[in-house]
């Protein structure tokens, strides 16, 4: 059992991150609001909404990039499993010149281009 939830844990870092500065972050912000609500002078608020506020909210912020990180990461796993059931497959694939290039990229100008910028043409004043 212990095994399992530790294998997640390094499996899924990001969401277990995620949701513990989110806990954090919400902890902080009722912390404050208890801060807030013992006195009513102005100058003994302060400190409360500064550390707290702005921390409690640093700490949501932290969390729902954490989350949005896990899920992107997720979406570009699921791109690289349907690519390679496409090449393993063989449909789509087009014929390869010799340099590596495929027929596309050789009628779009990109043929040994590949990451790299497409060279620009100056073209001068007459």
């Amino acid at each position: 059992m212990r095994t399992d939830i530790l294998g997640w844990l390094r499996l899924q870092w990001d969401r277990a991150g995620a949701w513990g500065c989110v806990l954090a972050g919400a902890v902080t912000l009722f912390i404050g609001w208890l801060g807030v609500s013992e006195t009513a002078y102005t100058a003994k608020q302060l400190p409360y909404i500064a550390g707290c506020g702005l921390g409690g909210m640093a700490l949501i912020g932290v969390g729902a990039m954490l989350w949005l990180s896990a899920d992107l990461r997720d979406e570009w796993r699921k791109l690289d499993r349907i690519e390679q059931a496409i090449r393993e497959s063989g449909a789509g694939v087009l014929p390869t010149a010799e340099n590596g290039a495929t027929a596309t990229e050789q009628s779009n100008g990109h043929a040994g281009h590949r990451g790299a910028a497409r060279p620009t043409v100056a073209v001068g004043r007459s």
